[in-house]
């Protein structure tokens, strides 16, 4: 018999904002497998045991935990955000589908959880109120041009944006071309919000106009949120600002 391998997101990095069901897989798991800082933020009991490991290194994690697991421990496998969404669910079943075949029969759950532009948009009022989709600015697992292309057609397809991964010292350039190409397709004055570490002390919520967008407003803890041409903002005199993306979508007559 194999163990259980539970896949959790530790939610944005507030607390609270760390599922029920993800707090009980922690209680049910013996091996907690993940990045350094993810795992940090679980309050481990004495006899459960932290397997934690640097970036960049999610598939060999992921293949750790399934082999733990195999052997029946109870593994737990630690993302920030939700699991889901480009974190480590993905890892494992890429594991699983390479891997030995008694790697398949691991009973594994993967539990939902918060991921950040979820985050980010109930502070600042509910920009992905109508449709939108979140892109990867990292090219380290997919060539840039097709990062470009997918920006350009979303954009002109009038979707909100969510950028994650948008800039760190190794990729210092990618989100400066992103407002680049988002501007050939957008208004100026499209919302452009900076949503840093939304929920933590820390947290840093800004919103400017893509013409005046700049990528040094961001770093590896900021989501990007675009808005669409429909996308408006709420001026508050004695509050912030509340950006939202209407519901229903006004077609122009023919």
């Amino acid at each position: 018999m194999t163990g259980r391998l539970h896949v959790i997101g530790t939610g944005p990095g507030n607390p609270d904002q760390m599922t029920p069901e993800a707090l009980r897989a922690v209680e049910a798991s013996t091996e907690f497998f993940g990045y350094f800082p993810y795992i940090d933020r679980l309050n481990l009991r004495p006899d459960q045991i932290k397997v934690a490991s640097d970036n960049r290194e999610e598939l060999n994690r992921a293949e750790a935990a399934l082999k733990r697991a195999a052997a029946g421990v109870d593994v737990c496998v630690v993302s920030g955000g939700d699991p889901g969404v480009f974190a480590m669910a993905a890892a494992v079943c890429e594991a699983i589908d390479a891997g030995p075949e008694e790697w398949k029969s691991v009973d594994l759950v993967v539990v939902p959880g918060v991921t950040a532009m979820l985050a980010v948009a109930a502070r600042i009022g509910a920009p992905l109120g109508h449709d939108f989709c979140a892109i990867s600015l990292s090219d380290n697992l997919k060539p840039w041009e097709i990062i470009e292309k997918r920006l350009r057609m979303v954009a002109d397809a009038g979707l909100v944006i969510a950028l994650y991964n948008p800039i760190s010292k190794a990729r210092p350039w990618q989100l400066g071309k992103a407002f680049e190409i988002l501007r050939e397709v957008l208004p100026a004055g499209t919302p452009v919000i900076f949503g840093r570490a939304a929920g933590r002390p820390d947290e840093r919520m800004l919103v400017m106009p893509l013409g005046e967008a700049e990528a040094e407003r961001a770093d590896m803890a900021t989501c990007v949120v675009i808005g669409s041409p429909e996308t408006r903002i709420i001026a508050r005199p004695d509050l912030p600002d509340l950006v939202y993306t209407p519901r229903f979508l006004k077609v122009p007559s023919k």
